[in-house]
């Protein structure tokens, strides 16, 4: 079953830099990535049915940090859809920052759970995305750090329980599942890795349009 999306509606995209990607620098605040690409191949489809896109994903975020700005960001503006990618930087935040620790899956999915709370209340429709790890190989930066095999499987060890935190809030608030992760372990078992993502988190061109397909399967 599909959300309606009906004239007038506003959908907003929040979480990381998956949906930032840049979106305070363009003119429409929706960045170059997917909420870009969902927002223009919907009002190719439905010219007659005009919809307020908003983005307010931040590079770098946790879902703590989503919790510390999700009244005047997520529920001050009403949206009628509300689309949430987050929990790739609360994978391996050890890793990467001197001052992070473990983020356990309860704690992930605690927080997590208090940001739907207030969405279920109102009744806004609910999309949540999968964080998503691709099995690239190499090493590759990630912001100051090298990332190398032994960080991916450190990683793909800290995230599987976040992901199945993600699955199971989908089912308490009866929220429709993006199934990210399995769907690029798919497109690159066919492709490779490195066509949908460089960095295993970051999804090239090919990969946002991947995103943004999978997304529009669960409107109407």
């Amino acid at each position: 079953m599909t959300i309606t999306i009906r004239p007038g509606s506003t959908v907003m995209f929040t979480g990381d830099s998956i949906t930032d990607c840049q979106r305070l620098e363009s003119e429409d605040g929706l960045g170059f990535g997917y909420p870009l690409r969902v927002a223009g191949e919907w009002g190719l489809r439905h010219p007659g049915r005009p919809v307020t896109w908003l983005n307010t994903g931040v590079g770098g975020h946790k879902v703590r940090d989503l919790e510390a700005r999700w009244q005047t960001d997520v529920l001050d503006a009403r949206p009628d859809v509300v689309s949430i990618l987050a929990g790739v930087n609360d994978m391996g935040w050890h890793t990467l920052d001197p001052e992070g620790y473990v983020i356990s899956a309860e704690e992930f999915a605690a927080g997590y759970d208090r940001l739907l709370a207030p969405l279920a209340e109102a009744r806004t429709k609910l999309i949540l995305i999968e964080p998503f790890l691709l099995p690239i190989s190499g090493v590759v930066e990630a912001g100051a750090a090298l990332v190398g095999e032994k960080e991916r499987k450190e990683w793909r060890t800290d995230l599987d329980p976040k992901i199945q935190a993600v699955r199971e809030l989908a089912r308490k608030y009866g929220a429709h599942l993006l199934a990210a992760d399995g769907m690029f372990a798919e497109l690159a078992a066919t492709t490779g890795a490195g066509h949908w993502s460089a960095d295993g988190v970051h999804p090239t061109p090919a990969g946002h349009a991947a995103l943004a397909e999978a997304w529009l399967r669960l409107v109407a």
